[in-house]
């Protein structure tokens, strides 16, 4: 179940992607042009997609500075309200971020926090922030130390531009 689970995400994730980034318009965004008429992104990578060892998110924008994004992962899920200060989707952020690592017996924590994501010019995300613990599931139990209340939130990845 959690890798039909996992596999629906990756698909979706994959399909949106590829359906929105033609050759030319990958190009353009691997040389740095301006983002007007992008609404969104797919990002992949180490810890995306609510702290997952491999995951994606997708973002929005809902207005010039303001996103929504949600995401999933091998093995957990997570959800942001992004501000970018600069405005426009390829902009860094601030970012207002919910982790939930794990699923049933797996399940180790739910974090909540801030973090600033760095998006460069081309394709290249990470983010940097803190995470407090909103609950520990019995996966936790599971792990020979105690998971302390606050931790850092951390990701790096590939982020691509959609229309």
């Amino acid at each position: 179940m959690k890798l039909l689970i996992f596999c629906a995400s990756m698909l979706l994730i994959s399909v949106a992607s590829y359906g929105q980034i033609t050759q030319e318009e990958l190009m353009k965004m691997l040389n740095g042009e301006t983002d007007e008429g992008y609404i969104g992104t797919v990002t992949l990578g180490i810890l995306q997609g609510g702290g997952s060892l491999i995951g994606g998110d997708l973002e929005f924008l809902i207005e010039n500075k303001l996103g929504l994004q949600v995401g999933a992962g091998l093995i957990g899920y997570g959800a942001a309200i992004n501000y970018h200060p600069k405005g426009g989707i390829r902009s860094s952020f601030l970012s207002l971020t919910y982790w939930h690592q794990g699923f049933k017996e797996y399940y180790t924590q739910s974090l909540l926090g801030p973090s600033y994501v760095f998006r460069g010019k081309k394709w290249f995300t990470a983010q940097i922030g803190l995470g407090f613990q909103l609950e520990e599931g019995p996966g936790a139990k599971q792990i020979s130390t105690d998971l302390p209340p606050t931790q850092l939130l951390y990701s790096l990845g590939a982020y691509f531009p959609l229309r």
